[in-house]
């Protein structure tokens, strides 16, 4: 198995602009862009760095997964990412140890990514994003 690498780590946030106000005005981060993603219901802030980045997300409903995360938790780290060569191998040797996904098939973003995520209470309270880049 190759190694496993941090692709992102997101940040939940109210509002995305606001929040590029620390973290690239003030911090001084690169922006790559922002993305309106429409399937998940959240904005999203790309900031390279080093290998991977950090996003910014905000919800732009009220009844999205991550309204109703924010609402509940506030703002603050909502996941942390990895890369895997095999989203597919991945997520059945996760289901074969016993662990609880959230998705149990991958989905796909417009770029070709796929991505899953794993539940926190298998992880020691971390909700963990899988990709497989296209």
């Amino acid at each position: 198995m190759p190694p496993i690498k941090i692709n992102h780590i997101a940040v939940v946030v109210e509002d995305v602009q606001a929040a590029l106000g620390f973290w690239h005005e003030a911090l001084g981060l690169p922006l790559q862009h922002v993305e309106h993603n429409e399937g998940e219901a959240v904005d999203i802030a790309f900031l390279p760095l080093g290998d991977g980045e950090i996003e910014l997300i905000a919800p732009f409903t009220s009844d999205s997964g991550v309204a109703k995360y924010l609402a509940r938790k506030g703002a603050g780290l909502h996941h942390l990412c990895v890369d895997v060569d095999d989203i597919a191998a991945a997520l059945e040797r996760l289901k074969a140890h016993g662990i609880e996904l959230i998705n149990e098939e991958p989905r796909t973003r417009p770029d070709g990514t796929r991505y899953a995520f794993v539940h926190p209470k298998s992880t020691g309270g971390v909700l963990l994003e899988l990709y497989e880049r296209a």
